[in-house]
């Protein structure tokens, strides 16, 4: 018997790229809801193109009267099309249009969309600065216009982003419990309960906010470096770095984690981590929600092997290529048994209050470490 909660029939879409994330979520669905109802909760959504590049998109089902959450990786750029005869990957431009072809084919039939967005669409694009576009709230302002109502994303860049949207849903969710979790899992010869031992870092003045939750839900000490960068220039599209300076109790002898939202090409890591051994520091650790690794594993695999890092922690919510999952150096976040609980909780219409808030979980978490037990 198909029971019906909250805004309708529970239906999830997964974009171009997503279909192994989307399977581990279907999966934790039906397991939360054994015995409650009998449905296939995932519909796909065919993607036809035209050798022009021109791609249109086909829904097989209907989908009136649905609670439709949509699952966009708008970085996958391990997938690809054929263009003109030549096979490109696809850009975070395709994924978006791609988005935006699926709402169309919906046609306003559901009863409400709810777009899940691991890594917001050009995020870094949140403020303006100058004559320039500002594509990120440009980029929510059209999916809500075309009815979306719920915009779910992971550790957004700039949160205030959602400024340009006050009247629709939009969620920014930490990523710190599920990295712990890990972390404690992976790493046992580390102590986070031990403020000697271990000490959380931001990588610059921006993701300061984040580390301090982390440092302050640990118990942790806290230490910075300040990004000196040149704005005369622009170089792969940002303006290159011209200095790291650190501020904060010595890392000599202590273990550090570095946080940040994301690992882009990996040169300000380098240069943290760096640093980071000049002081003295003994291990550390990188922690990231998404891993882009723009410009490959190289120098990540050189780093590792000089000793300068022990190990990168990103999640599975975009994007890994084959090669990043075989690094001794690199440990995944999987994220999918979470995604399904906040899809489930918001189809019924409940409170996501304690989803969003992870730090009594975290509490929980440190307390079995400290008695020794599994995590």
């Amino acid at each position: 018997m198909n029971e019906q909660h909250g805004n309708g029939l529970l239906t999830v879409i997964g974009m171009r790229g997503c279909d192994s994330f989307v399977s581990q979520v279907d999966y934790y669905l039906h397991k939360a809801r054994e015995g409650e109802e009998d449905q296939e909760y995932v519909i796909h959504a065919d993607c036809n193109r035209f050798s022009s590049g021109e791609a249109k998109i086909m829904l097989h089902d209907s989908m009136r009267g649905r609670d439709v959450f949509i699952i966009s990786d708008c970085f996958n750029y391990g997938e690809t099309f054929t263009m003109y005869g030549r096979t490109v990957p696809m850009t975070p431009d395709d994924h978006f249009a791609d988005l935006k072809r699926v709402i169309g084919a919906i046609a306003g039939k559901a009863t409400r969309i709810s777009v899940i967005m691991p890594m917001l669409y050009e995020g870094r694009q949140h403020k303006r600065t100058g004559r320039e576009s500002l594509d990120c709230a440009l980029a929510l302002q059209q999916l809500v216009n075309m009815g979306v109502k719920n915009i779910i994303t992971f550790d957004a860049h700039d949160e205030r982003v959602q400024n340009a949207i006050p009247l629709a849903g939009f969620d920014s969710i930490r990523t710190a419990y599920q990295m712990i979790k890990a972390f404690g899992r992976k790493e046992t010869d580390v102590n986070l309960l031990d403020k000697g031992q271990t000490m959380i870092i931001s990588p610059d003045e921006g993701g300061l906010g984040r580390c301090n939750f982390y440092a302050s839900v640990l118990g942790l000490n806290l230490g910075m470096f300040s990004k000196r960068r040149d704005y005369t220039r622009v170089v792969n599209g940002k303006n290159p770095i011209v200095a790291h300076d650190y501020l904060g109790n010595s890392v000599a002898g202590k273990n550090c984690i570095v946080i940040d939202d994301m690992i882009s090409s990996g040169d300000s890591m380098f240069d943290v981590c760096r640093q980071l051994k000049e002081s003295g520091a003994a291990k550390i650790f990188l922690f990231a929600t998404f891993g882009l690794f723009t410009s490959g594993l190289d120098k990540f695999d050189q780093y590792y092997g000089e000793g300068k890092f022990d190990r990168v922690y990103t999640t599975n919510l975009i994007y890994r290529t084959p090669e990043l999952l075989t690094r001794d150096w690199y440990c995944e976040v999987n994220m999918c048994k979470y995604v399904s609980i906040l899809i489930d909780t918001v189809n019924k219409d409940l409170s996501t209050s304690k989803l969003l808030m992870p730090e009594k979980r975290i509490h929980k978490l440190m307390e079995r470490l400290e008695r020794g037990e599994p995590v």
